[in-house]
Formats: structure tokens, C-alpha cells, sequence
């Protein structure tokens, strides 16, 4: 059946990884829910399945009152420095105020979600892979628990998927609301980037951060069936373009970017190709007479064949040049709100666009849009 808002059959929320980052899509989830557009599939990797988690786990109503609460728990400065929010910076004083911000959550974590380990690794060896990490992320499973209905998520009522690493094979996996009984060991698996973290233990396997093969749950939620016709908001922290660096913290930037990036525009780009053949398939098999239509070769495109559509909405953090190596671990209470308010401001620009929500031709398949601060 349609959505109330839009003639879609299905609205999914996609939620790449990407640390202190992922307050963006905090904000762009509020601007989605100020336009009543709810998601029925929420999908996310590391960061993105915390805010999925969050989502998927209170009622609509009660969403973007949780997620404030789980930025505002791990965004507490464990010094002590209070949070002046109207003071504005050059570029030079941001940067330097970031780093040191951000040497603070290296050197005593982030509040409600990671401390270090004491003794380090480096100096006592752990002995199990559960505590071969720098940090111990056990303060966010009480953070969650306050947070997350898990009984909610598993009433289906809102679709979960999360991704993670399975150590010992190196296959990717999706713990699902509809094949899994999701708790908070799916969520923390599929966050565990090591060495960072410690892997997460789900029944006799170990997992780590799902962002090691594949950063954004964009292939998972396209290729499900039955199809769709979808409206996808693919949140992405990591911008796959930038410019070239020249210097040494500028390559690894960079670096970052590229691999967390996930190379989303050529999946995006694969999955246009891909269903511009579904459907013309579709449209084939429609016009060949029954007898041929019953032969085996036949049958097996009519598997593959379809004439769903989707929009594929990217709403894309471009990160300001002052945020730096840091930009994924500065949990500051400051800078969550800019992530939050640059989320939201994007989200509002993009939905201003009404043709976001309406359905692209069935001859056209899939259309994508990118109304980012720098593109049209």
C-alpha cells in the first residue's frame, strides 16, 4: 500500500557509519519527522545502527526525543568544560579547539558509550578477543538498554537491519528484525571497529564494525524482496568526492574518506542499471506469447524481472575544513549541535523540492537527487 505522504510502497532510511559524525543524521531524521515521512525499514552500519536502533526502538512520537537524549549523554565533557554555544571562531581557533576536544575523548572516552582500558593493551595483553581493544564500550549497553524498546523492534513494526563482520570467515552479515531476534549485541556488533573496540560475541561467532567491507546498507535494503517501489534517504558521513590533499593530515583525510565512503555513487549507479534491465525484462516477458513465457529460460527472468521504481535521496555530511582527522571522534557537545543543525538544514533544502516525493516513470526506474549545500 502507498504511504500516507507520498504514492511509495515503502519509505527506508539508510544510515551509513561514521562516529561523532552521526549526529547529521540525528538532525536529518528530525526534519523527516517534522514531514510526518516515517520510515518503515531503517538500515544502518557502526554509528548508523545506534541511530537505527534508537528509531526503530521508541514510537514516532518519542524518536527524536531519544536520540537528543543518547547525543546529549555521550557528548557530556568528561572534564568538565562547559558548553558555550553562541561563541564563534576563526577556522585556526575551530581547529585547535577540536583537536583539543578531541584529545580529551582519546585520553578518557566519551561519556555513556566508551572508556579506555585500564590496563592498556599495549602493556597487558588481554587474553580474549572480547577485551583486544583500546576502549570498553560497556557504558553504551546501559545507555542503550534506557534508550531502545528492543521488544518494539522485534514487533516488526518498523524493519531493523544492521551489518556486521563475521572475524573468523570475513563474510559480511545483516542481523534483521525479520530472520533475527535483534538485541543489543546486534547493535554493538555492527560498531565494533577495532582496534578500538573490542569484538562483539553473538552466539559462537565474533564480529566487528560492518564499515570494514561495506559502510552503508544500500545493497541489502535495494535487493530485498519482494521489491518495493522505494523512497531510500541514504544518510551518508563520509563525502566520496574532495579535493586534492597537500599535506600530510590532509592525506589522511582523505584516506578516510575514500574508504569509508564505500564507493556508494557506483552502487547507486549499479542499481539504476540493474533495474532499467528488471523492468525492461519485465516488459518483454509481457509481450512474448504463453508458450514461450512458460520455458525455462523465461521463468528465470521472470525471477529477476520487475517494474518497481525507487528515489534514492542522498543526503551527504560535507565536513568544514577546520573539522580535520579528528571530525569522527570529537564527541564535543558543540560540535554535535553543528552535525545536528547541518543535518536538519540539509534534510529541510532537500525536501523543499517536492519532486523528492513523487514517483519517477516506470520506463525511468530509479532518479537520485543530491541537494547538498554545494550541488543542485
Amino acid at each position: 500500500m502507498p504511504q500516507a505522504r507520498t504514492p511509495f510502497e515503502q519509505i527506508a532510511l539508510l544510515l551509513q557509519g561514521g562516529g561523532a559524525l552521526g549526529a547529521y543524521q540525528a538532525g536529518v531524521y528530525e526534519a523527516l519527522a517534522e514531514a510526518e515521512l516515517h520510515p518503515d525499514w531503517v538500515a544502518g552500519i557502526s554509528i548508523g545502527a545506534i541511530n537505527s536502533a534508537i528509531i526503530a526502538g521508541n514510537p514516532p512520537k518519542r524518536r527524536v526525543d531519544a536520540l537528543r537524549e543518547f547525543w546529549h549523554a555521550v557528548s557530556i565533557s568528561p572534564l568538565g568544560i562547559p558548553y558555550f554555544q553562541h561563541v564563534d571562531y576563526y577556522d585556526v581557533q575551530h581547529e585547535l579547539i577540536n583537536q583539543a576536544r578531541a584529545m580529551s575523548v582519546l585520553l578518557f572516552g566519551a561519556p555513556n558509550f566508551f572508556v579506555p582500558r585500564i590496563p592498556p593493551p599495549t602493556v597487558w595483553r588481554p587474553g580474549s578477543p572480547d577485551k583486544a581493544s583500546y576502549y570498553d564500550n560497556a557504558p553504551l549497553r546501559a545507555t542503550l538498554e534506557q534508550l531502545v524498546d528492543f521488544d518494539r523492534i522485534n514487533t516488526g513494526e518498523t524493519r531493523f537491519s544492521v551489518g556486521a563482520v563475521d572475524i573468523r570467515s570475513g563474510n559480511f552479515t545483516y542481523f534483521d528484525s525479520k530472520t533475527h531476534r535483534i538485541g543489543y549485541e546486534h547493535v554493538a556488533a555492527s560498531g565494533s571497529l577495532p582496534p578500538g573496540f573490542p569484538a562483539t560475541k553473538i552466539g559462537d561467532s565474533y564480529f566487528w564494525d560492518g564499515g570494514l567491507i561495506s559502510n552503508t546498507p544500500l545493497e541489502w535494503v535495494l535487493d530485498a524482496r519482494p521489491r518495493r517501489d522505494t523512497l531510500a534517504f541514504q544518510v551518508d558521513l563520509w563525502n566520496a568526492r574532495g579535493e586534492l590533499p597537500k599535506d600530510m593530515i590532509e592525506v589522511e583525510v582523505r584516506h578516510k574518506e575514500i574508504i569509508y565512503s564505500s564507493r556508494n555513487r557506483a552502487a547507486t549507479d549499479r542499481y539504476k542499471n540493474t533495474q532499467k534491465l528488471r523492468i525492461a525484462a519485465a516488459r518483454l516477458l509481457e509481450q512474448i506469447p504463453e508458450e514461450l513465457r512458460n520455458g525455462d529460460e523465461a521463468k528465470l527472468l521472470l525471477g529477476e524481472a520487475d517494474d518497481k521504481v525507487c528515489n534514492i535521496v542522498q543526503l551527504i555530511y560535507r565536513a568544514r575544513p577546520y573539522e580535520g582527522i579528528a571530525k569522527d571522534f570529537e564527541f564535543s557537545r558543540r560540535t554535535m549541535e553543528e552535525h545536528w543543525q547541518t543535518g536538519y538544514r540539509n534534510a529541510r533544502q532537500t525536501l523543499a523540492n517536492p519532486e523528492v516525493l513523487q514517483l519517477p516513470s516506470r520506463l525511468e526506474g530509479v532518479r537520485t537527487f543530491d541537494f547538498g549545500e554545494d550541488r543542485h
